[in-house]
């Protein structure tokens, strides 16, 4: 069943290393601007709409072009989201679980030959491997659609940002869900906005978090990458 390999790709415990990042909290965490239940659940929106009108834009367009088999647009797409992002832990962040996710996905759908032409290029170091293309190539090669594809990448980059809150906010299992149930009720406005953008229409205005992740980079205190 569709549902399950929808399951297993959202799974927390999906082997591609998202317990390791923390989107930006643990320095907003240590500074004080989140600090609770309340100031988590806004800083967690903002983390999930900027995900959701850069990568996961990018996820989609990479879907979309593994449909058609495109390898030149899936290379295009993946070099153009990491030019996009102006952290180098944020590109770490994306480089990592995307090489990781595409070693796992040629195991998983060995019959699929754009992954394993992709992962070719990443480790041929002629593209950087980023995870959104790798979850639009995922999803292309399970069969899943579009939105399915959208909403598993909202759930992770929400959910990462709860899960390290558990460790570096004083919320409870009780906060971070009923946060959860929220934001995943938005995703489908976002979607409906992100559907219809094309790269150059990608956007990810929240200097804050880019801030965080340049004093991160630099700082003592560290339980995550950003």
């Amino acid at each position: 069943m569709k549902i399950m390999h929808l399951l297993q790709m959202t799974d927390s415990t999906f082997p591609v290393g998202t317990f390791s990042f923390s989107n930006g909290l643990e320095t907003a965490a240590h500074l004080g601007v989140v600090r609770d239940a309340a100031t988590l659940e806004q800083y967690t929106r903002s983390v999930a709409r900027q995900g959701a009108f850069s990568d996961g834009v990018a996820a989609l367009l990479a879907y979309r072009a593994a449909k058609e088999e495109n390898l030149a647009a899936i290379t295009e797409i993946d070099r153009g989201l990491m030019l996009f992002k102006m952290n180098d832990e944020a590109r770490m962040m994306l480089q990592r679980m995307g090489k990781k996710l595409a070693e796992l996905a040629v195991k998983l759908f060995p019959d699929y030959s754009p992954i394993a032409e992709w992962l070719e290029e990443i480790q041929g170091e002629s593209t950087p491997g980023s995870y959104p293309v790798a979850q639009g190539l995922s999803f292309a090669a399970s069969g899943l659609g579009e939105e399915e594809l959208f909403a598993s990448h909202q759930y992770g980059v929400i959910n990462m940002v709860l899960s390290a809150a558990l460790r570096c906010v004083r919320v409870s299992h009780y906060d971070t869900q009923l946060i959860l149930q929220r934001l995943c009720a938005e995703s489908g406005a976002l979607y409906e906005e992100a559907r219809q953008m094309t790269f150059e229409d990608m956007n990810s205005f929240v200097p804050e978090m880019d801030i965080f992740a340049s004093l991160h980079e630099k700082g003592n205190m560290r339980m995550f990458m950003n």
